[in-house]
């Protein structure tokens, strides 16, 4: 409104505004009371003079005005209410006045957390999300307010760092096929002294290239689309769901002579997205189609125990060190950068993140030159399943 000064529209004076005008109601009601009670516990009335007949030594002297005890006691009365009403408009003055100056400094001092937080969320910015409000004094609502916000300026931290971490990882993924499609263009496909073989070779590179970008620009859009809250989760079987999986991956270990051996029976129910569980399947074999070598078996297998569903992938691939077993689902993690085997890229990390997405876990039993064995735990829809069970189910799989 115009003509309004600035402070008349903050909190603090509204609550200042409010805090007097209920004190000074509640006085008014107070002394309006005390005065009526006294008015009515006490006669009052106009009083008047009157005169006497007054005689000296027997003689009449003439008339003289006498007062008698009723009417001093009414004037009394009279004089006692008007400075009670008089001392009571006085006080709820002072009354009025004071609260206004009481209501400013205890309203400032309630709202100083809240300007408090005011002041650090103007100051954090989008790009630096390490202040935190940190508010200090009694455990209030305030104080669980503050805590709240720091808690989700903690995740929102978290999340901004993992996706600078994603894009500077993809980036520098996708510079390399770039590199290679760029060199093999410019050196092979355009000119025209390069023969035939040449040519041939060089467009089997660029289509490798081209693969592994397709690939990651996939991963990339899996993870952005099972981060997102829109996808519609129900019942879901397991088995058949591997067994897509083993169908997409089956020319491929055809052409490495590698048996895909499934025991993937059908009723593992459990809720969920059926495209995401199947891609988080599909990564596995993936991984294991290329890692294990020429002539050797993949395990594809699911059952249930405890109220999980588990879902199992062996392969018979180089291992890995205890130490890397906990560090092969970060995304493009790479464990000796002398070896392309070592290089998870996207795929482990989706996996982790669509099982974790329902309710699950990923646990992984490997040793050094003896293999690999990526188990899916998942919760079976309509139960409560117990504690989670620490061993490889494989290996209480029954072997032909």
């Amino acid at each position: 409104m115009k003509g309004v000064p600035g402070f008349a529209h903050t909190i603090r004076f509204r609550l200042t505004v409010l805090y007097s005008g209920l004190l000074f109601v509640l006085a008014a009601l107070v002394l309006g009371s005390i005065y009526f009670a006294v008015s009515k516990s006490t006669e009052q009335r106009p009083y008047t003079t009157q005169y006497a007949k007054a005689f000296r030594d027997g003689s009449y002297v003439g008339k003289q005005e006498v007062v008698l005890v009723k009417e001093v006691e009414n004037a009394v009365n009279v004089q006692t209410l008007q400075t009670l009403r008089d001392y009571s408009l006085a006080t709820l003055a002072a009354l009025f006045v004071a609260s206004l100056g009481i209501g400013w400094v205890l309203s400032g001092r309630v709202l100083r957390p809240v300007r408090a937080i005011t002041r650090t969320a103007a100051e954090i910015q989008a790009t630096d999300l390490t202040r935190r409000i940190r508010l200090t004094g009694p455990k209030d609502e305030l104080r669980d307010l503050a805590d709240t916000l720091d808690t989700m300026l903690d995740r929102l931290q978290h999340a901004f760092r993992t996706q600078r971490q994603l894009v500077d990882d993809a980036s520098h993924e996708l510079r390399s096929p770039l590199a290679i499609i760029r060199a093999n263009v410019d050196a092979v496909l355009t000119s025209p002294e390069s023969t035939d073989a040449e040519r041939a070779h060089a467009a089997a590179i660029v289509d490798r290239a081209t693969t592994r970008m397709t690939r990651l620009v996939e991963d990339l859009l899996a993870t952005a689309r099972r981060a997102a809250p829109a996808l519609a989760d129900t019942d879901v079987d397991v088995g058949p769901v591997a067994r897509e999986a083993c169908e997409e991956f089956g020319t491929l270990g055809a052409e490495r002579e590698i048996t895909l051996r499934r025991s993937l029976p059908e009723g593992l129910v459990v809720i969920g997205d059926h495209d995401a569980l199947r891609r988080a399947v599909g990564n596995l074999l993936s991984n294991a189609v290329r890692l294990a070598p020429s002539r050797s078996e993949v395990v594809v297998a699911a059952g249930d125990a405890d109220g999980w569903i588990w879902v199992a992938v062996e392969d018979a691939g180089p291992g890995l060190t205890e130490d890397d077993q906990g560090r092969v689902f970060d995304r493009f993690w790479r464990g000796d950068v002398s070896r392309r085997d070592r290089h998870t890229g996207l795929g482990l990390a989706i996996v982790r993140q669509i099982v974790e997405s329902h309710g699950g876990h990923v646990r992984l039993f490997s040793r050094l030159g003896e293999g690999s064995t990526f188990v899916l735990w998942l919760p079976a829809a309509g139960t409560l399943p117990g504690p989670l069970p620490g061993i490889n189910p494989l290996a209480l799989l029954a072997r032909p």
